[in-house]
């Protein structure tokens, strides 16, 4: 891969994971839009690894939280600690479940620039009718067992491209009255689970392939996509603090009919990129 590639797909990943635009829909549609190769197994892993590590360090209090919660629950005590680490492994284990069943049953065959669109206008329309009408209430502290359900429901519709992970959570948080940033708080801590696990299955897949000839390109990625994303989560959670989600819905939106006219008329032609 050349530097630009290796910069883009970085770029791609590290921002977009984080961004209600889906990062696995803009991860098929870069080659296809620029005429390369599928990146391959490794590169994927590597930007999870990556946008993974972002997470960890931005919300490091929150992570320190985690582990005082698992302590706490080893010596049976109950505290907001635990509950935090009770709620994501709530939230978590859907998408986990069915993550599994989703990728023997369905595959690649959901990868279609086709599917893509249409998932990027439908979901951001929902999206835009849960941040309009949706009151700004309730924090990552009223998350109860019952919410983080929802939250993992959210998490499983994301498994289609183009839906995005953060984006579903984000409507989901929305229509249950949460702030904007602590909807995106919840989405961003329910990402590292999330991440690990598919990480972890993306590199138990990468062993038994046994394909590791770009491993140099691979470590670049990783580094990229964590600067990317690390500076994703600062951008977004700066913005919802005053501002709407909209702006995310506009693009979703002509990013989906830009894709449609591309593929159904032939009036726009996906040229290769140099």
């Amino acid at each position: 891969m050349t530097l630009a590639q290796i910069l883009l797909l970085s770029f791609i990943q590290g921002v977009t994971e984080f961004l209600p635009v889906s990062s696995s829909g803009h991860l098929v549609l870069v080659p296809a839009l620029c005429g390369w190769q599928d990146q391959g197994l490794m590169m994927d892993v590597a930007a999870h690894v990556g946008t993974l590590g972002s997470v960890l360090i931005y919300f490091y209090k929150d992570v320190i939280s985690l582990f005082k919660g698992l302590f706490s629950f080893l010596k049976r005590e109950r505290n907001d600690n635990t509950q935090l680490l009770f709620n994501l492994i709530i939230a978590t284990l859907p998408v986990v479940l069915i993550g599994l069943v989703f990728e023997k049953m369905v595959g690649e065959s959901l990868r279609s620039v086709t599917i893509i669109a249409w998932m990027s206008i439908l979901f951001g329309i929902i999206l835009y009718v849960s941040d309009k009408y949706g009151y700004l209430i309730e924090t990552v502290a009223d998350t109860n067992g019952k919410r983080a359900v929802y939250f993992g429901i959210a998490q499983c519709v994301a498994l289609v491209n183009g839906v995005s992970r953060s984006g579903a959570c984000l409507t989901v948080g929305r229509f249950m009255n949460y702030k904007r940033e602590d909807a995106a708080r919840f989405a961003f801590l329910m990402s590292i689970p999330t991440l690990t696990a598919a990480g972890l299955l993306k590199g138990y897949q990468l062993v038994k392939a046994g394909d590791f000839s770009m491993i140099q390109d691979a470590v670049m990625i990783m580094g990229f996509s964590f600067l990317f994303g690390f500076f994703a989560i600062a951008f977004m959670m700066r913005w919802l603090q005053k501002s709407t989600l909209t702006p995310f819905v506009i693009y979703r939106v002509l990013l989906g009919f830009f894709l449609l006219i591309s593929v159904y008329s032939g009036l726009l032609t996906l040229h290769p990129c140099p």
